[in-house]
């Protein structure tokens, strides 16, 4: 099939579900079973008249009084009960007993209104005032009155947009909601979840995304790309004050607010959740995905927000081996190459969310969720923590650029501005952020699993830098969070860093088989034979990103008021990469890569300063000499949060 004509078809609602919160449905013939639930579709009328499309699936042939979980989504809601009985993800739930209620937001598919990107929280001054906030509570007032058999609590989860709206619903709760899980949710758009990091604009997701939700009303609609390679197109678009002239023509609001809101002024502030978000009444799981692509930033910062105001305990995370959504469907046992020695994502169902709403909705069991718990990768187990990220025992370790592309946790003792390695960072010739072909975002499949990819593909590039230690003589476990600080110079007046920490295997790499004896198999590990365990010679010098970020660098004073860099000087970037759980087996190499370019999942920095690059025009683009410095007045390193073993 033609990328075209693939990337432009349509899904249609329960689609969008399966693909969210399930694994695929074997492709044999089943007997028809009877139906588990008695569907009701309804019109939600909110405070100001609009009524919200409104899904709500009740058990059959119980008795019980059964309390609400609900997910609030602007993908569309199921058109029957498939998506929930017969993926296998939602079993636990189905078997606590819930009355499970899927919304469509306003203004999409049957739902009134208009919708409304990442709609920012009301002015409580102004009664007449609605936001995704009212709009929970109204949903949830409605139920108790008109949902027959409910035992007065709501519940509600999601994941990505709808772990947004859960958060939201956090901010006015309604005295009925006694639970929710924000799960990926965005905390701000603008420093670290789906449309900028540090405020590098995420092209590839931003473009896509805009045409995916603001295209059609009542559908989902890919793109059109006119070719297979999305890493050719976007470079063929050229400036991104191209994408208006050729393709938008001012009909997606979502863009054109991406145009006229290149800093982060009033209008990224007032949806990021920091000036909202002190304290919580309702208990909340939240939940995030170490190699997530899209919001590894947001749950994590949600659960900070809310954790300094937590004298309630209220506020837990999980962090798990997964990519975006992936404890929600399927086993967990794999990501892309890699193997995790159990079913992590049906543990996480079936141990920690069943087990979470049961307590707070059914009032059944005890809660015995930890404070963190956190999938350590390397090592393949869960641990434990009083607090996230830990500091009971937490060392601080820098890890330094040494000459001949070594890192060494021995400071460097070269002196003077000769000691830097560098490269040319060219716009025409970016760095690709995976594999070419480069296929589009949506629908995937590569999107979903790119950070797991091999990094040797860009490793011996001229315009990307790579420093490693020697091979581990012991593990190195990393637990917390994880900063660069690089002093570097640049050509140009402005520019982006790109900085990623890398788990590289040896060369003599073989898996761990699994035991063979009932005795030493864990639980939920699932049959593999010695044959499948050697067969992974792909693993074998392996180079996993562990963490990553980018920062664009007129921002490195002020997010708000962004500057030129002064060409040739010599200037210190701190850049978070944010908390992992990971350990650096003996034998493993540490690697660092810096490069300048990650395209086309970052917009290309013209390298010369312009008040805004979504207004840059292609003459505006300009190769750069990029310089990291490795002195022991300007020392490059990483910051590693090291834990005993």
């Amino acid at each position: 099939m033609r990328a075209a004509q693939r990337t432009s078809r349509l899904l249609n609602s329960s689609a969008i579900l399966l693909l969210l919160f399930s694994a695929p449905v074997p492709a044999q013939t089943t007997p028809a079973r009877p139906p588990v639930f008695d569907r009701m579709e309804v019109m939600v009328p909110m405070r100001d008249s609009v009524r919200l499309q409104t899904v709500i699936f009740s058990p059959k042939n119980t008795a019980r009084l059964l309390p609400f979980l609900m997910v609030r989504t602007p993908y569309g809601v199921p058109e029957d009960e498939k998506p929930l009985v017969e993926s296998g993800n939602f079993d636990e739930l189905i078997s606590d007993g819930y009355i499970f209620v899927f919304q469509n937001l306003r203004g999409r598919f049957k739902s009134e209104g208009r919708f409304v990107m990442q709609r920012p929280p009301r002015d409580k001054r102004d009664p007449k005032a609605i936001d995704e906030s009212t709009d929970a509570y109204d949903t949830i007032e409605w139920l108790l009155k008109n949902a027959p058999n409910n035992n007065g609590r709501v519940g509600i989860y999601g994941v990505s947009y709808s772990g947004w709206t859960t958060t939201m619903a956090l901010l006015e709760p309604h005295p009925a909601l006694k639970a929710v899980s924000e799960q990926a949710s965005p905390a701000d758009m603008f420093i670290g979840d789906d449309f900028h990091h540090n405020g590098a604009f995420r092209l590839s997701y931003g473009f896509e995304y805009a045409a995916l939700l603001e295209s059609a009303k009542e559908a989902n609609t890919h793109f059109a790309f006119d070719r297979y390679d999305t890493y050719e197109w976007y470079l063929a678009l050229g400036a991104l004050s191209n994408a208006n002239k050729k393709y938008f023509l001012g009909k997606l609001p979502t863009w054109d607010d991406f145009v006229e809101h290149p800093n982060r002024d009033e209008f990224w502030n007032k949806q990021a959740f920091a000036k909202y978000l002190r304290q919580t009444a309702v208990p909340n799981l939240n939940v995030a995905g170490w190699w997530d692509q899209e919001d590894f930033y947001g749950p994590q910062k949600i659960y900070e927000l809310f954790e300094a105001n937590d004298s309630s305990h209220l506020n837990f995370i999980v962090a798990g081996p997964w990519n975006h959504g992936g404890w929600a469907r399927g086993t967990g046992r794999k990501l892309g190459n890699f193997d995790f020695d159990s079913d992590t994502a049906r543990h996480f169902r079936a141990k920690i969310q069943a087990p979470w709403f049961a307590y707070w909705l059914h009032g059944k069991g005890k809660l015995q969720q930890p404070e963190a718990l956190t999938f350590q990768t390397g090592t393949n187990e869960w641990k434990s923590y009083d607090a996230w990220p830990p500091t009971r025992g937490i060392t601080k370790k820098r890890l330094y650029f040494r000459a001949d592309r070594r890192l060494s946790f021995d400071a460097p003792r070269e002196t003077g501005p000769e000691a830097f390695d560098g490269y040319v960072s060219d716009p025409a010739n970016p760095v690709p952020y995976r594999h070419r072909p480069i296929t589009p975002t949506y629908p995937g499949p590569e999107w979903p699993v790119w950070l797991l990819e091999d990094q040797r593909f860009v490793d011996r590039r001229p315009d990307v830098l790579s420093w490693e230690t020697g091979p581990l003589e012991k593990n190195v476990a990393v637990t917390g969070d994880i900063m660069a600080e690089l002093f570097a110079s640049t050509s140009g007046t402005d520019t982006d860093w790109v900085v990623k920490l890398i788990d590289v295997y040896p060369e003599d790499y073989k898996p761990k088989c699994e035991p063979t004896t009932a005795e030493e198999k864990k639980p939920e590990q699932s049959s593999q034979s010695d044959d499948e365990c050697s067969r992974q010679p792909q693993l074998a010098g392996y180079q996993l990103i562990i963490a990553d970020e980018v920062f664009r660098a007129r921002f490195r004073e002020s997010f708000e008021r962004p500057k030129p860099v002064p060409p040739e000087e010599i200037v210190e970037y701190n850049i978070d990469l944010h908390t992992n759980n990971h350990v650096f087996l003996k034998g493993h190499k540490i690697m660092v890569q810096v490069q300048s370019t990650w395209f086309p999942l970052i917009d290309r920095n013209p390298q010369k300063y312009v008040p805004n690059i979504f207004k840059a025009v292609d003459s505006d683009y300009v190769k750069a000499t990029q310089r990291i410095f490795r002195s022991r007045q300007a020392s490059s390193s990483i910051i590693l949060p090291v834990a005993p073993e």
